[in-house]
């Protein structure tokens, strides 16, 4: 734990760290206090300068709150949308600070003399955010010079799997393209080799199989194989009792045996560089459940418990791991799991903000709305998420597998 908050803290200046611990207080403290426990009759806040009083106050207090949040949030992450904000709220207390206090002591000279001592702080404060655009939004290292020159991409064949590949050859990676449809892999093998001069290495092999995993740790023994990405997978909706058995255990061989081999397979030699990462392909289906989806989101929960649980055990060893669990993402996705529904995000976004979010945190999840989602399920009790998410997806079943 003590490692981890070090890291943390040094992807930010000392004085930046303050004032992350102050936007956290404020947000999830203070903010919050003088919103539901602070009496109406005491609250004031202050706005350019205006002081709102009672329910007014209530009201503005909120905006408050969310610049705290956003604050915390920019901090912690360092989001480039940082600058210029920072430094304009910070401009905004100052302007305020200096008119409060001109009109708290009723206009006269001492008002005049103090407002600036009162506000100088503040605007101090301003002038360096404003100064330190370049803290925010720091292009990150390309993957191969973090990790190495070669990534394994399995269910590189379609949507997510074949985004990743393109991404990771941008980076300067070389790839090695898995999945069962060989004639796709060549044809992304010679994309690749075209447009962004990598090597390419094709293993068609099917997952599924018993020994699919094993035979394409096999492929790749000889190659410094650098970055895994663990995205083949596949679900399978409908009423339990009307699933085909054979094809459950094909899914669960997918989507949780095949990333535990490779990764098993693979991370000695990531372990002897000292340097490598690891992605894995979960789902917001893994955080609640599912019903006429069940296996499949226990399986992205065994995903996310692993890749997180990894994540913790491999800090300090050059080793990154990060779980992605995107929501319904423009792919063969729902194709093939038998769902009527068709929309959703596009591949190459989710799979930027994974690349973005490697060596950052254990997990993360594409789209406010799918975070606010999965979080939400993590407070309600089960037996209501399984109700709701019942209803959902019911509607996108067939009727035929209800």
């Amino acid at each position: 734990m003590g490692s981890w908050l070090r890291e943390v803290l040094s992807r930010r200046p000392p004085w930046m760290n303050v004032f992350l611990v102050f936007c956290a207080f404020m947000a999830g403290l203070y903010i919050p206090w003088d919103i539901f426990l602070k009496p109406v009759a005491r609250d004031q806040e202050i706005w350019f300068g205006v002081t709102f009083s009672g329910w007014h106050a209530k009201l503005a207090a909120l905006p408050h709150w969310a610049i705290y949040a956003a604050g915390a949030y920019g901090f912690w992450r360092m989001r480039a949308w940082m600058w210029p904000w920072a430094a304009l709220y910070a401009a905004e207390v100052a302007f305020s600070m200096f008119v409060w206090t001109v009109v708290h002591f009723g206009g006269g000279w001492k008002g005049w003399l103090t407002a600036p001592l009162v506000c100088v702080p503040f605007a101090a404060l301003g002038l360096v955010l404003w100064q330190s655009r370049d803290q925010f939004g720091r292009k990150r290292r390309s993957l191969k010079e973090r990790y190495g020159d070669w990534a394994v991409v399995t269910g590189a064949s379609a949507g997510l799997g074949a985004e990743f590949a393109r991404a990771l050859a941008r980076e300067g990676l070389s790839c090695v393209l898995t999945a069962r449809r060989e004639d796709r892999l060549r044809d992304l093998a010679s994309e690749l080799e075209k447009n962004e001069h990598v090597a390419t290495k094709v293993v068609a092999v099917d997952l599924a199989a018993a020994d699919g995993a094993d035979r394409l740790a096999e492929a790749v023994k000889d190659l410094p194989i650098a970055v895994l990405v663990n995205n083949a997978g596949f679900g399978y909706a409908g009423r339990f009792d009307k699933l085909e058995t054979e094809r459950l255990r094909a899914m669960v061989q997918v989507n949780c045996v095949a990333p535990v081999v490779l990764t098993s397979r693979l991370l000695p030699a990531m372990r002897e560089r000292g340097r490598g990462a690891v992605i894995i392909t979960g789902s917001v289906a893994g955080r609640q459940p599912l019903p006429f989806h069940g296996v499949y989101a226990a399986t992205k929960a065994f995903d996310q418990f692993l890749g997180e649980s990894l994540w913790a055990e491999l800090r300090g060893s050059g080793i990154d791991v990060l779980v992605l669990e995107p929501g319904p993402t423009a792919t063969e996705f729902f194709q093939v799991a038998g769902e009527t529904r068709e929309a959703g995000e596009p591949p190459r976004g989710v799979v930027e903000l994974a690349l973005d979010s490697l060596g950052q945190q254990p997990s993360v999840v594409s789209g406010w709305f799918n975070y606010l989602r999965a979080n939400l399920a993590r407070i309600f009790p089960r037996s209501i998420t399984a109700l709701v998410a019942e209803g959902v997806v019911r509607q996108n079943t067939p009727a035929a597998m209800q």
